[in-house]
């Protein structure tokens, strides 16, 4: 890249090549986002300065992310962000990068809560004198959490992660979203993390109207021949779900209902191929609705949620 004249234009172009050949998805795409990260612009303010030629810093910085994308880096690791429900979350290797598919279980959470959508009169949570309880197991990067507690502004989240890194980032972007205040991180395995929130009057124990969860679930046999980004870069305890990919909605499933308020919902992501089997669990459980299912854009059974029945 040394010894000429490099514009925005040129370097894009040049990017797209060499990430073509590294197998990148969308080569041009990344191109543009590690450029305007870099010069602290959007894409429309590439295209506004295609004849705008690069310092030899920037050049040699531009250098160094492009042969970390090249290396499979995802790219969200390397810019440090990744939008998701049209907010901004801070996201590190500490953490899984929200995908889209998530908004899935984001949006049908959020039609339980506030009663919107087809037949929101029978899938509404009931009528009740407190805040809406929403428990968020697995939370990563808190995604769902944050997401859920800017939406529905009435709502009490706690969200629970095995990992003190993630919870500092999950932290960070309930911060940077300004819904601090309603969303309580506990660090423990499941629904043992309750066991670590803070003190209060009340003893009693902590039922919630709704449970959500995007845990680990690839089988571990599947691990090595998965996409470089996610195998070599992304926390592994976030991707294993164990010999079948179930271990963790196993355990989720089977204590859920010692956890839901009357008529609660849990609400889990599947991997592709799972809807099934985490719907056997929760007929097998006992105390649920029969369970239903809801396909991402691509048709994918993407989640599976049941409602507790009353006792």
């Amino acid at each position: 890249m040394s010894g000429e004249t490099w514009t925005v234009l040129k370097i894009i172009q040049w990017t797209t090549e060499y990430l073509k050949g590294k197998s990148i998805d969308n080569p041009r795409l990344d191109s543009e986002v590690l450029l305007a990260n870099l010069l602290k612009l959007d894409r429309v303010g590439l295209y506004l300065n295609f004849d705008r030629p690069l310092s030899k810093e920037e050049l040699s910085s531009f250098r160094e992310i492009v042969k970390r994308r090249g290396s499979r880096e995802p790219l969200q690791y390397i810019t440090g962000q990744q939008e998701f429900w049209s907010l901004d979350f801070k996201v590190t290797p500490d953490v899984l990068i929200p995908r889209p598919e998530t908004e899935i279980l984001v949006e049908e959470a959020i039609k339980v809560v506030s009663g919107q959508g087809s037949g929101a009169s029978e899938n509404r949570l009931p009528t009740t004198d407190h805040r809406p309880l929403i428990f968020d197991l697995c939370t990563g990067s808190g995604c769902i959490a944050v997401s859920l507690a800017h939406e529905l502004e009435d709502a009490l989240v706690y969200a629970a992660d095995a990992s003190e890194a993630a919870l500092k980032v999950a932290r960070e972007n309930a911060k940077k979203n300004g819904v601090q205040d309603r969303v309580t991180f506990l660090k423990g395995d499941l629904y043992g993390a309750l066991e670590n929130r803070p003190p209060t009057t009340d003893h009693r124990p902590l039922l919630f109207d709704l449970i959500v969860s995007n845990p680990p679930y690839i089988k571990n046999i599947d691990i090595p021949h998965i996409q470089p980004e996610v195998r070599d870069y992304e926390p592994m305890m976030a991707v294993d779900g164990g010999t079948e990919g179930l271990d963790f909605y196993k355990r989720i499933v089977a204590d859920a209902p010692n956890h839901l308020s009357p008529h609660g919902w849990l609400m889990v992501e599947v991997g592709e191929g799972q809807a099934e089997a985490v719907s056997e669990m929760m007929k097998d459980a006992g105390g649920f609705d029969s369970p239903l299912t809801v396909k991402d854009l691509a048709g994918i059974e993407r989640v599976v949620k049941a409602r507790k029945l009353s006792v």
